[in-house]
């Protein structure tokens, strides 16, 4: 229950302050995209898909694939999908190969964050259009992620001062991974500061 609190101020707070810093500067900065990537950020920081680099990799590959889809369709300057409340048939195949080109690079990059295909399909539906919309969306995608980063620093740095390490655990040394386990024979001395 204590989590379930703690993550309900932390992601009402992060994107309402995304929102109001759009608000003040004339920008739409909440977008569709931001829900998903702040649950990840916020209540699954352990896991892969959400580290700092795979929602920037992931949103950034997404951006340029998007980007990518709708200059080989001819709809850099079409109307949002929102607008007219259809698709056409090259905006279903960019938003379909957009979506598959940032899987594709993700994997390659092994930087998988699943939040980056809504990011894809925002673009290529128009309604995170090249101009004031993507700018914003990708503004609000970096001012989440960084408020997100910090603020999931931040309460780990404080839950781990007020919570006691229960037995027969201790810290990792940051050359090795939490779980991993030395190979036989590997347990040396530490190391001093200066070798």
């Amino acid at each position: 229950m204590r989590n379930g609190v703690r993550l309900l101020v932390l992601s009402a707070a992060v994107l309402m302050a995304v929102g109001f810093l759009g608000h003040w500067v004339g920008l739409v900065m909440l977008t569709t995209t931001l829900g998903p990537t702040a649950y990840l950020l916020l209540a699954q920081p352990e896991n892969e898909q959400a580290r700092v680099r795979s929602a920037v990799l992931g949103h950034g590959a997404a951006t340029a694939c998007g980007l990518a889809m709708l200059a080989a369709f001819g709809l850099w300057n079409a109307r949002s999908v929102a607008v007219v409340h259809r698709e056409s048939p090259a905006q279903i195949l960019a938003q379909a190969l957009a979506v598959g080109a940032t899987l594709l690079v993700l994997t390659l990059l092994d930087a998988h964050h699943p939040p980056a295909a809504a990011t894809a399909l925002l673009i290529t539906s128009g309604i995170a259009r090249p101009g004031l919309p993507l700018f914003g969306m990708l503004a609000g995608l970096a001012a989440l992620i960084a408020l997100s980063a910090a603020l999931s620093l931040a309460t780990r740095r404080s839950t781990s001062r007020h919570d006691p390490e229960p037995k027969g655990t201790r810290p990792c040394s940051p050359d090795r991974p939490p779980g991993s386990r030395r190979s036989a024979g590997s347990a040396s001395a530490p190391r001093s500061p200066a070798s």
